[in-house]
């Protein structure tokens, strides 16, 4: 029952991280980041025909399976052999593992009995900000920017949930320690973005440091912002090292925020209590 539970969830990350391929691209192609080929299809953001970014052809479902239809096309377009890129099935792959973890975190055995309302709320509140993280996540990566839309969405998402469970606890605590890390978080990473005058930070950056405080509250997103310097730290050096980047070059920190986050949130109260600790010695 729980291994047939995981592979369900996993197959619906496959799925919902295809969407968010086509998503991150949509916006891009609406904010002018990214070309939309003359041939295309008419589509918006949210629906229309799927088609290949290069020569436009409308895909059939075949062509869009998740993982699957990659391999089976052998990274290349079916119509003009165009070369599909790896962030497809990577993606793909990634939401699935990452809705596998929440689902882990959150129950580590998948029963019957844990598929009552507030659980079911709890899942469907971490899948979605988990998409938002991830589609965030690619387009920072890409285009050097964090889409409002997503970021705006996830942060009214997070009050709401948190709003929903004060009222059910009857106490204002959980909403109160998310606003005071929140607070915190922003606060820090302002801080930085006036003092640099935006060399250091960008202004999006301090719009989802406030959403990561209200996503893990307090001591969580401590454990967030140190994760994700060292991230940071480590991944530049290396894109360094391996010529891909120079010293003075730029690099998005929200990438690193949002990973941070996720393992922040997995790690729970252990590895907060952990920091702590090392933070005191």
């Amino acid at each position: 029952m729980v291994i047939f539970s995981f592979a369900i969830i996993f197959c619906f990350g496959l799925v919902v991280g295809s969407f968010l391929n086509a998503l991150t691209y949509r916006l891009a192609v609406a904010e002018g980041l990214e070309k939309k080929p003359k041939e295309s299809a008419s589509s918006s953001v949210l629906n229309g025909r799927s088609y290949c970014p290069q020569c436009g052809h409308k895909l059939s479902w075949f062509d869009l399976v998740p993982l699957a239809s990659f391999f089976f096309l052998k990274g290349k377009c079916r119509y003009c052999a165009g070369r599909i890129s790896w962030q497809y099935p990577l993606v793909e792959l990634a939401t699935g593992c990452v809705f596998i973890l929440l689902s882990y975190v959150q129950h580590r055995e998948v029963s019957l009995q844990y598929w009552n309302f507030e659980n079911l709320l709890l899942v469907a509140y971490t899948f979605c900000l988990a998409s938002f993280m991830i589609a965030i996540f690619v387009y920072d990566w890409k285009h050097y920017l964090i889409p409002d839309h997503l970021l705006f969405l996830s942060i009214g998402l997070t009050l709401v949930y948190l709003a929903w469970r004060s009222a059910q606890t009857s106490s204002w605590d959980i909403f109160l320690n998310a606003g005071f890390a929140a607070l915190i978080a922003a606060g820090f990473f302002l801080a930085l973005f006036l003092v640099s005058r935006g060399r250091w930070m960008g202004f999006g950056d301090v719009k989802l440091a406030l959403f990561m405080g209200l996503f893990l509250g307090w001591p969580g997103i401590l454990v967030a912002l140190f994760i994700a310097f060292v991230l940071g730290a480590i991944i530049g050096l290396a894109l360094i090292g391996f010529g891909k980047k120079r010293m003075k070059s730029e690099v998005p920190f929200g990438p690193f925020l949002l990973i941070a986050t996720l393992i922040a949130y997995a790690g729970g109260e252990t590895l907060a209590s952990w920091y702590i600790r090392f933070v005191l010695i």
